[in-house]
């Protein structure tokens, strides 16, 4: 790719409460084979309690500008960067993301080589904080987190920790939905798919993001992404009766997913130890009661958590 062909990039960062994993995030944007004149980063602080040391943060690097967006919500926030960014081609990573050195390049190039493609799901490496000594969360949340070849095929998305566009794409089908606190990138990207566009997933377009470790994290992401599934099933449904029979879907797909995952472990020769299976097949059907209970408090009418 010539540098003056280079198109000029927006990477749009929602950061919530993290500063440490912020700085991680930019200085890995500092390490890009994309020519550095030829990209912006918008970093928009969605109400953190450590947002002076978000800001001492973003101002190490002249290339980042921050931006608040008080509205909670990952969506929310990456709107607000979406008014301000000057780039025909917009890259979407999170706070706790490492991207890659030709991560900007690859996908890029991607965006550039597919006839009407409209957008690019990245890779997302999951790596482990203690290699020699994994928790069961950890294993857990590598073994289902972030498979963005799977949610692209079947869903038509991918999670924006890792995803490329072009903005005509976005002013085309429109921005997020913010009422939706989890899942609001499938949603989009099912815009996406519907109005024709083509969607890629990229294996060499990579950001690295560490497995939550402790159990509380991953009780508080299955929260929040029951929450977002349950909003993008029962939004497009106005009948009562239609409502019903996709909550009972729902419910019903707990346990569906919990035997599938049971399944597939135990034929899974790289875990070994039927103990250790058992242990995370304990904790799937765990984080599916979890998520079941979650839909149902939404059903009576509770509000979802970010």
């Amino acid at each position: 790719m010539k540098e003056k062909t280079l198109p000029f990039i927006s990477v749009i960062i929602p950061v919530f409460n993290n500063a440490q994993g912020l700085a991680l995030c930019i200085q890995a944007l500092k390490l890009q084979s994309y020519n550095r004149d030829r990209f912006e980063v918008i970093v928009v602080d969605n109400g953190s309690q450590d947002f002076d040391q978000i800001k001492q943060v973003s101002a190490t690097w002249a290339t980042v500008q921050l931006v608040s967006e008080q509205k909670p919500g990952s969506y929310a926030a990456r709107n607000r960067g979406l008014e301000l960014a000057k780039g025909e081609i917009i890259a979407f990573t999170d706070s706790d993301c490492l991207p890659t050195p030709d991560w900007l390049k690859n996908g890029v190039s991607h965006l550039q080589t597919v006839n009407n493609c409209g957008e690019v799901v990245g890779k997302v490496d999951l790596f482990l904080v203690n290699p020699q000594r994994p928790s069961m969360v950890e294993l857990y949340e590598q073994l289902t987190a972030l498979k963005q070849d799977k949610m692209l095929h079947q869903l038509h998305g991918g999670a924006t920790a890792n995803v490329f566009t072009w903005k005509r794409v976005i002013n085309h089908v429109g921005k997020f939905n913010c009422a939706l606190k989890s899942s609001g990138d499938l949603e989009w990207g099912r815009r996406v798919y519907a109005a024709g566009y083509v969607q890629v997933y990229a294996e060499d377009t990579v950001v690295r993001h560490p497995t939550r470790s402790t159990f509380q994290e991953l009780r508080k992401r299955s929260i929040r992404l029951s929450g977002g599934g349950y909003g993008l099933c029962m939004q497009p449904h106005d009948s009562f009766i239609q409502k019903q029979k996709m909550f009972g879907r729902l419910m019903l797909d707990e346990t569906v997913q919990a035997v599938k995952f049971m399944t597939s472990l135990l034929r899974n020769s790289e875990i070994r130890g039927y103990m250790v299976k058992l242990k995370l097949i304990a904790l799937n059907f765990y984080i599916r009661f979890i998520s079941a209970r979650e839909k149902v408090r939404l059903k009576l009418g509770g509000n979802p958590t970010r």
